[in-house]
């Protein structure tokens, strides 16, 4: 694609500001005068609240390398998710504030200690003061992609608002069209919000491309957690990103656990079983008809990384359930006594 003019950029951020009087940043489209002391459904004002920053070594390989990702989590939020996990900070809009020649030198601080990426979490309630601090970084020397990790409930108008400031867009997919997305996180409207955003994600960056050591420079990796009982509507998710792309990166993760006020609905009680995970990954109306998750790709507890079809190999995975087959003739003892033997040495 080609670059974005200078010029636009700015004039992107300047319009991006605007949404701080009249707030439109989300599909909720509160329209509360932020820099007014209003707040609206995120619990925010104008100025970014920092709840941390640092290294992080627990996201996906891809943005992981060596280095790590370069993590700032906001706090605040504009879902109101029953089992989220970060409910401390972001239904509390808990952290400290920051204007943008701060998070500038935050994100400067952050490659200079080695991360692979500025990894923005949760930072669409943000999203001016943001694209503002991306630019003075950028013009101070800022030479890693920018994740934007957020919660796929996005203003179609917004993210079009950050193409040239964001390189890579790390969207949730929480929901199909049969979950109950009103009840779980107060977005009744949060599948074709999240469908119109990604499209023009994947309009902007394309399909995550890596560079030689497999890290992460751009494009989409998309994350869909899968919940118990269904609740997710998880084959429906697979079916519109399989429209998309058959090349798209999608990390299913099974770590789901009962948090915040997860109790309050049956079926969030608990945990999602591994049977349930199984039922995920070999439904038929939507692993099969999107014919890109054959092999595990990813490392990392509670996550699977699943390639596109160009890097799939079927038959060293049919029959095994997604898992490379073994050579014929090969001993797991005798393997492990060998490694032990190796290390040793």
């Amino acid at each position: 694609m080609a670059p974005v003019g200078e010029e636009r950029l700015d004039e992107a951020v300047r319009r991006l500001e605007e949404n701080y009087k009249s707030c439109r940043l989300c599909p909720r489209g509160c329209g509360v005068d932020r820099t007014a002391g209003e707040r609206g459904s995120c619990g925010a004002g104008p100025s970014p609240l920092i709840a941390s920053a640092a290294p992080h070594f627990g996201e996906e390989p891809e943005l992981v390398g060596r280095g790590g990702s370069g993590t700032i989590f906001f706090g605040g939020c504009n879902l109101s998710c029953l089992f989220c996990q970060n409910a401390d900070i972001s239904q509390r809009a808990a952290g400290r504030t920051a204007g943008p020649e701060e998070l500038a030198r935050l994100m400067l601080s952050l490659e200079a200690a080695g991360c692979e990426n500025v990894n923005l979490v949760t930072p669409t309630h943000f999203a001016p003061t943001l694209g503002r601090a991306t630019r003075l970084a950028r013009r101070a020397g800022l030479g890693l992609p920018v994740v934007w990790n957020c919660g796929g409930y996005e203003d179609l108008e917004a993210v079009r608002l950050l193409d040239g400031l964001v390189e890579i867009f790390m969207p949730d997919f929480k929901y199909g069209p049969a979950a109950p997305a009103g009840e779980l996180s107060g977005a009744p409207d949060y599948f074709d919000r999240c469908c119109d955003a990604l499209a023009e994600m994947h309009r902007q960056v394309g399909v995550l491309a890596t560079d030689p050591r497999g890290v992460a420079r751009r494009g989409v990796l998309i994350r869909h957690l899968v919940l118990p009982d269904g609740l997710a509507d998880s084959p429906g998710v697979l079916r519109f990103i399989a429209g998309l792309s058959t090349e798209s990166y999608v990390n299913i993760m099974d770590q789901y656990r009962p948090s915040h006020r997860a109790q309050e609905r049956l079926g969030l009680e608990r945990r999602t079983s591994a049977a349930e995970m199984r039922e995920v990954r070999s439904a038929p109306g939507a692993w099969a008809s999107i014919g890109v998750f054959d092999r595990l790709h990813g490392r990392g507890a509670g996550k699977t990384m699943l390639p596109p079809l160009s890097r799939r190999n079927p038959s060293r995975t049919a029959g095994t359930g997604g898992r490379p087959r073994r050579r014929r003739g090969y001993c797991p003892k005798k393997a492990r006594r060998r490694r032990r033997g190796a290390k040793a040495q």
